[in-house]
């Protein structure tokens, strides 16, 4: 592996979810202590669990992994130190301002960013803690933080006096205001990442075009905070002798390979390892051992029945929707899901039922105008492009609370308007306009704000504001958005995961935050199920085989209704 040769005391793994993080982060650990060393593995991933990978309980506290010597683990939960974050904010002002004004505040303290900054708030202490670094030869972390993360930590030291005097929107700026005591830690802590000579970072990805794209786009983000010892790891290729089994085999791995032909030119540069796929679950100290192995057909267990499933279909759940005539259908998940396909898919079909139907955007990659080829009966297409409407949000709060600033501020205020918030936000005013025609035909958004966002807009009274600006004060609304949303009758929420255990972890905790909002999801999509594609390679009908506990969960845990749709 190139990014094991000669290694730093640090290593930072990161990626989206789901692509291997915390299986490659646990095997490094082994082979480094393997080789030798004292090793202690950090996780900061709130859908990994590094302790179930071991077989051991680890938790918030240095914990030795006594089946393999030298190795220690220490497990920070991201949503405790949150909690405990948000109390340390929050407490010392409850009961001294007005309630309303309260719940604002705990809303802004609700978001990703919010986590990632307690979550780094925690771990910078063992980047900066000198009888910690004597103690061990490396210390590898599950999951980095983001560019926009550490470049709020290198702001200039203003920000209390900026949120306030309510100089910000509510986004990312509110999660800052307890760190300032701590911003000598977080400088060396920041120094520490940009130094190549202690840090690696690590960025792991699929072969898969939405997968590299964001990568690359970590990688440019990293590179500006002056990270830039970067090293790719292409993991879950599938070998070359699954592909001859069946045509979906044969497919998958022509797809895979075209994905690394047309890789970003900013990746193309970077040391690469590939990793093959494995038929079994990355979960104990055997399996780990085997993850920096050439695929071995010797280690597929013998499956003699064809892998079968007796789930609904999609077109069951567009059957559903489609009796109430008109509605707005949302489609939500995190990225590299599948979202835009479905989302077109469903507007297909309502329009080939004789539905008038409109279909919105906001993938830049989505082209959907060219992948329908023409026109189709009753079926609109639109796209929101989120750079423009990011851009113009931006400029407006730029010219009007950017206006009385001083230097310091204005880039404070620049910063904050970074965060992953504000283009929700931006693009959700522009969806504003198309919501309305939900009441006489169907609208169906690929894409939509989580439920932080909503609450933050609906805290805010930017929804009030945009609906009264949109209207002209004529009284053509009775509701606003946010009443619309959490009316099952008038939305349906489709929550879109993968068959695999950290994205439908990730798709319950967004669940969990559109429920916090008042929004039920209505259906749940497996999308891309091996299992679902009756596969004869028996590498993909090992994946298929373990995907049924995942699936499982779905249909009797977590959703009131579901739908999976396979591998095609």
């Amino acid at each position: 592996m190139l990014f094991l040769e000669h290694p730093p005391r640090f290593l930072f793994f990161t990626g989206k979810g789901g692509v291997g993080k915390t299986s490659i982060a646990c095997a490094t650990a082994i082979q480094l202590a393997h080789d030798g060393n004292r090793v202690l593995l950090v996780s900061t991933d709130p859908a990994s669990n590094v302790g179930q990978v071991f077989g051991v309980t680890i938790g918030n506290q240095i914990t030795s992994i006594t089946a393999v010597d030298g190795l220690f683990a220490l497990e920070i939960d991201p949503q405790a130190a949150a909690q405990l974050y948000r109390d340390r904010i929050v407490g010392p002002v409850r009961g001294l301002l007005p309630e309303n004004v309260v719940s604002s505040i705990e809303e802004q303290l609700s978001g990703a960013c919010t986590t990632e900054i307690a979550a780094f708030d925690e771990f910078t202490s063992l980047l900066t803690d000198s009888a910690l670094n004597a103690d061990y030869d490396h210390i590898i972390f599950d999951t980095a933080p983001t560019g926009h993360t550490i470049r709020l930590l290198q702001l200039p030291g203003a920000w209390s006096s900026f949120i306030e005097e309510g100089k910000g929107d509510a986004s990312c700026l509110g999660p800052l205001a307890g760190l300032v005591k701590q911003r000598a830690q977080y400088k060396a802590a920041v120094e520490a990442l940009a130094d190549s000579s202690r840090t690696r970072l690590v960025l792991v990805s699929r072969a898969q075009e939405s997968g590299l794209r964001e990568v690359a786009r970590t990688c440019k983000e990293l590179a500006a905070t002056g990270i830039s010892q970067h090293y790719l790891v292409i993991n879950g290729l599938l070998p070359q002798s699954e592909a001859v089994h069946d045509s979906l085999g044969k497919a998958l791995f022509n797809r895979e390979q075209a994905a690394l032909l047309a890789m970003p030119l900013i990746l193309q540069s970077l040391p690469c390892d590939h990793l093959d796929l494995k038929p079994f679950n990355l979960v104990g100290l055997y399996a780990l051992r085997q993850l920096f192995n050439a695929y071995d057909p010797k280690l597929i267990a013998e499956i003699d029945q064809p892998i079968t499933i007796n789930a609904p279909e999609l077109s069951a759940l567009v059957d559903e929707i489609a009796v109430d005539g008109h509605g707005l259908i949302m489609f939500m998940g995190k990225g590299g899901v599948g979202k835009t396909t479905l989302a077109a898919a469903v507007a297909v079909d309502l329009a080939n039922r004789g539905l008038p139907t409109h279909l919105t955007t906001t993938d830049p990659a989505a082209h959907l105008t060219e992948t329908l080829t023409g026109t189709l009966e009753n079926l609109t297409v639109s796209r929101i492009d989120p750079v423009i409407e990011t851009e113009r949000y931006r400029q407006q709060v730029l010219d009007t609370k950017g206006e009385q600033l001083d230097a310091e501020g204005f880039a404070l205020l620049e910063e904050d308007l970074r965060s992953p918030c504000t283009e929700e936000i931006a693009v959700f005013q522009a969806f504003s306009c198309i919501i309305r025609e939900a009441h006489k035909k169907f609208v169906v958004v690929d894409t939509a704000p989580t439920g932080h966002t909503l609450l933050l807009l609906d805290a805010t009274g930017a929804y009030h504001r945009e609906v009264s600006r949109q209207a002209g004060g004529n009284g053509l609304y009775d509701v606003t958005p946010m009443m619309q949303l959490q009316d099952q009758k008038q939305t349906k929420v489709l929550i879109v995961t993968l068959a695999e255990t950290t994205p439908v972890l990730e798709a319950v905790d967004l669940q969990v935050e559109l429920r916090r909002a008042g929004i039920e999801p209505w259906a749940w999509i497996i999308n891309n199920s091996v299992a679902a594609a009756a596969p004869r390679s028996p590498l993909l009908k090992q994946r298929a085989y373990n995907e049924l506990g995942e699936i499982d969960a779905v249909a009797h845990l977590h959703a009131t209704r579901y739908a999976v749709v396979p591998l095609l």
